[in-house]
């Protein structure tokens, strides 16, 4: 039996928000289907999908987290995350030395 061979994974890339707005701009012209776009820029459907979703979000057409909202949750959550762990510190510390007052 032959052993099929593997697709190694596409590296990482990150996109300037200009050229994700140009993207969105191309599929929102209507002259192109997303599936076409992303072929034509060798970028993955799903990414130009989600870009699109996410500009009609921030532009109101659609419910949901704008990308300011967005960053403001992500920021907060690693706020509350550092403040936990500054508080079980605390807790340990103040356990510490109450056992060795006794």
């Amino acid at each position: 039996m032959e052993t099929m061979e593997r697709k190694k994974p596409r590296p990482r890339r990150s996109f300037t928000p200009e050229f994700k707005a140009e993207i969105v701009e191309c599929c929102l012209r209507g002259d192109r289907s997303v599936g076409q776009v992303a072929r034509d820029f060798d970028l993955t459907e799903t990414a130009v999908r989600t870009w699109v979703h996410q500009a009609e979000t921030d532009a109101g057409k659609r419910p949901g987290l704008t990308s300011d909202e967005r960053a403001e949750l992500a920021r907060l959550r690693r706020e509350n995350r550092s403040l936990r762990e500054d508080l079980e510190v605390l807790k340990r510390a103040t356990a510490f030395f109450a056992t060795e007052t006794r």
